[in-house]
């Protein structure tokens, strides 16, 4: 495949790029490093005008096979909306879209538009990661054959699940096998947000939710108690959703990719 790489939040490492090329090549692929990836802007990977238009460039030019969005952090719902209004062509809704974290503000907005496939998925940035290697390449091995997914199945980070909920980025979930994970947040913003996804119009829905791994939990005073599994049985049980277990996706090398959909 020719893989374009943008950075919709936050810059990435030019080391990682560097170690990223050679490996894509390796694995049968052709990346491709957009310059908007260096770009600094604060905390951002350039201006959100730089990101909108390496995000429309990319997504709409038919060179490229896919759009892996380069890290997370923090930006893409600034550039969200504006970037897919204009994704019109044919070669944008052919097109894989992968990543997570604050890329699921992306994913969203594609899969409630129906554009293109939607996949979440490691990042280039988790390259970073000790052995973070092995997630790179579990991606594109998976892109020399990309599977349809099984069923109707989404995955994103909490945080962001429940931040665009109620916006025009918020995806149909009806009869979605939908996944949660987070990272670095307290317990109680955890339960909040629960709480919040749980009871949005729509997602009662859901044909059922899993919980993937919730990592860097910050110690609260006094202890919280409860932790992520307590409290997501307890808001699934309140709103009447399907609680189905654990799922095996967070921010850490062994985050599985989970196809939206079908190939369009």
């Amino acid at each position: 495949m020719k893989i374009a790489i943008v950075a919709p939040s936050c810059t990435l490492d030019r080391a990682v790029a560097a170690r990223l090329i050679p490996l894509a090549d390796a694995h049968g692929h052709q990346v491709t490093v957009h310059p908007q990836c260096f770009l600094s802007e604060g905390h951002f990977a350039g201006s959100d005008a730089a990101r909108i238009a390496a995000l429309v460039e990319v997504a709409n030019d038919p060179y490229f096979d896919a759009v892996w969005f380069a890290r997370g952090g923090y930006g893409a719902c600034r550039v969200a909306q504006v970037a897919l209004a204009q994704m019109k062509t044919t070669a944008a809704r052919q097109k894989l879209y992968l990543g997570y974290s604050d890329a699921g503000f992306l994913l969203a907005g594609l899969a409630a538009r129906s554009i293109g496939w939607p996949v979440h998925a490691p990042m280039p940035s988790d390259l970073n990661r000790d052995g973070g290697d092995t997630a790179v390449v579990r991606v594109l091995d998976w892109l020399r054959a990309p599977l349809p997914a099984p069923q109707s199945q989404a995955a994103f980070n909490l945080t962001v699940l429940s931040q665009l909920i109620g916006t025009p980025l918020q995806p149909d979930l009806t009869g979605h096998l939908l996944m949660i994970e987070e990272v670095g947040e307290y317990m109680y913003r955890i339960d909040r947000c629960l709480f919040h996804v749980t009871n949005a119009l729509g997602l009662r829905q859901i044909k059922g939710l899993m919980l993937g791994r919730c990592s860097d939990i910050p110690s609260n005073k006094p202890d919280f108690v409860l932790n992520e599994e307590v409290i997501t049985r307890h808001w699934c049980a309140e709103a009447g959703i399907a609680y189905l277990g654990r799922a095996n996706i967070g921010h850490d090398i062994h985050n599985a990719i989970i196809p939206f959909r079908s190939a369009t």
